[in-house]
């Protein structure tokens, strides 16, 4: 199949600045980008007319948790559709390669928030493997959308070696011998091709479920020795931690810079933690930690990044359901109970609610969310008359404190009380700034986990959106090559994956942005039903004048609003991605594709 994509401007992913190219694809391979008259026109297949508009690389997103979602809904369409074709699985010290069905559902769902009752059936009817072998053959057995690397995750380690119960006690450590087995493990997880290892010590990630239902995450419970024997086999194979601090108090980022730097003696540890923010309960803060870092990078010897999610961090929550509550011990108390009576109950005691207004009136308390009733509009209720107000407002309105106007409407309306607010990234200006950072890479997108609670799916497109209105308004923040590069390349560069760049013999996942399309609906939130998890509505972003055309090893997956027809389901695009590894395209040709169940099927190819 010869596809010709005519007349765009070109940016091939390694930073430079656009170029009008004709770019040609050659069964699945970039053959040639150059001048518009190099390449005979009646010598192709099909042709893309693209003038006017940009040619790159897919975006690579580095952070996501479609772990469980990629087995039930292999084409990944919100991130496709939105010019992602490489996505990074098992962040967060969460992977599903190891553990059983059971624990890995408990893993994901209270701290992703996702519906256990839509995960645990994903994991039980594919689930097939525990070696991180297996997990890739599993993967490739699929019909993959976009492309896959993946971390192992140390919360999966820990309780497939020591079993969930001891894995999450705090006076149970690791014996001698299942230290050793698990660094084994991760030997293997590594010979295999894995991006390394993520980790979590933030403790309001919790344990989800009845058995240890409000228990940190496993990874937390890890003394910094266990880390650091983790840490030196990364180091040695120049693998990544993928991290995140103490998110309340940040102090042990110390102890992560630490464990980077090489100080002139050794390699340095290449790590990356989330996250990178303009938060508005510290203004101040963002400044500080790309400073330190870009300072430690420099003196110290430190490979060390911040992720970031280019977009304003609008988050919306159904009742009392969103993570930031489990920052103080009132929200956890709360967010403990699943039973939605007996939650009602306890928002309802008075001793409750003086607790509650204690944690929100703490002024110095170190803080994610900036704890503002008067910052939080309702979007949806069964009472019309609380729509498009704060719970601020209906405080005062009621003379009482905003906590009890927000615990009585919850316990009035349960989860059908829809609200939003916005904890950081809130400065457009600053924004931009911060996302284009050299200590900060872009793409922590949270992709498949808090569906009724976040949407950055688009998040590729919202920087190109803020970038060109930067320049456009005759105040640049980087070239448009240099933010392209930023999306693409220099992620795949730092993670060592084949990704990211349209050279010459490169596999050619690329993307084709319209910028008459980067307008204000990239903004616009809509509800999505999942089909794959059992009609689940997932909050997004979607503006489909933006991407005119994703491609995946060289093929067309979405053009024009629409998918290729049978995508997600007839046969699979994309490849799990080997750190070191040429990835070569997937062929429409192979003699054996895969169907939605997992198994192969015999077919005869033919071009479309």
């Amino acid at each position: 199949m010869r596809t010709l994509v005519r007349g765009g401007l070109f940016f091939d992913g390694s930073g430079d600045p656009g170029v009008l190219r004709n770019v040609l694809v050659v069964d699945g391979v970039v053959a040639s980008a150059a001048d518009a008259e190099s390449v005979d026109p009646e010598s192709v297949d099909r042709i893309i007319e693209a003038e006017g508009q940009w040619v790159m690389p897919g975006f690579v997103d580095m952070h996501t948790h479609y772990d469980a979602e990629i087995l039930a809904g292999p084409g990944l369409n919100e991130s496709v559709r939105h010019g992602v074709t490489t996505v990074f699985m098992g962040s967060c010290s969460l992977s599903t390669i190891l553990s059983s069905a059971e624990d890995c559902t408990d893993f994901f769902s209270r701290v992703e928030a996702l519906p256990p009752e839509q995960v645990l059936p994903a994991l039980q009817k594919y689930k097939t493997w525990d070696t991180p072998q297996g997990y890739i053959e599993g993967l490739e057995a699929r019909p993959l959308g976009p492309n896959v690397g993946c971390f192992l995750g140390h919360s999966d380690l820990r309780t497939s070696v020591m079993g969930l119960a001891r894995a999450v006690d705090p006076k149970s450590r690791p014996t001698r011998d299942e230290q050793r087995e698990m660094e084994r493990i991760l030997v293997d997880a590594l010979d295999a091709g894995y991006l390394g290892m993520s980790s979590m010590t933030n403790p309001w990630d919790k344990v989800g479920g009845e058995r240890h239902r409000s228990a940190c995450l496993p990874s937390c419970y890890a003394t910094w020795g266990e880390y650091r024997r983790f840490h030196e086999i990364l180091r040695k194979r120049d693998r990544v931690l993928q991290s995140a601090p103490n998110i309340t108090t940040k102090l042990n980022v110390v102890l992560f810079l630490a464990s980077s730097a090489g100080f002139g003696l050794r390699r340095a540890l290449k790590t990356t933690l989330i996250s990178a923010a303009d938060v508005k309960a510290n203004k101040r803060l963002s400044d500080l930690i790309t400073l330190v870092v870009s300072v430690s990078n420099k003196v110290l010897g430190t490979n060390f990044r911040w992720q970031t999610v280019p977009m304003p961090f609008e988050v919306y929550a159904d009742g009392m359901d969103l993570v930031v509550f489990e920052e103080f011990e009132a929200g956890e108390a709360a967010l403990h109970l699943v039973d939605e009576v007996a939650r009602s109950e306890l928002l309802a005691d008075e001793a409750y609610r003086r607790s509650f207004r204690k944690d929100y009136d703490k002024r110095f308390s170190p803080r994610v969310w900036h704890r503002n009733f008067y910052d939080a509009d309702i979007v949806d209720a069964p009472d019309p008359s609380v729509i498009g107000r704060t719970f601020g407002e209906i405080a005062d309105e009621r003379g009482i404190h905003p906590v009890d106007a927000f615990l009585d409407l919850v316990v009035e309306h349960g989860s059908k009380l829809r609200w939003r607010t916005t904890i950081a990234n809130h400065r457009p200006r600053k924004l931009v700034e911060l996302s284009s950072h050299d200590t900060v890479h872009i793409g922590f997108s949270d992709a498949g986990a808090h569906v009724r609670n976040m949407a950055f799916y688009n998040f590729g497109l919202y920087y190109l959106r803020s970038v060109h209105n930067a320049a456009t308004a005759g105040d640049p923040v980087l070239p448009l090559g240099k933010a392209v590069y930023k999306l693409t390349g220099e992620l795949a560069d730092w993670y060592g994956i084949d990704a990211g760049h349209l050279r010459e013999g490169d596999r050619a996942d690329l993307v084709i942005v319209d910028p008459k399309g980067l307008d204000e609906t990239l903004d616009d939130y809509h509800e999505a039903p999942m089909d794959t998890m059992g009609g689940l509505s997932r909050m997004v972003r979607r503006n489909d004048k933006a991407v005119t055309a994703t491609m995946i090893s060289g093929a067309i997956v979405y053009e024009g609003g629409a998918f290729t027809p049978g995508y997600g389901r007839d046969r699979r695009y994309g490849s799990f991605l080997r750190v070191g590894k040429k990835t070569p395209p997937v062929s429409p040709q192979a003699d054996k594709d895969t169907d939605a169940s997992g198994s192969h099927t015999t077919h005869t190819s033919r071009a479309s």
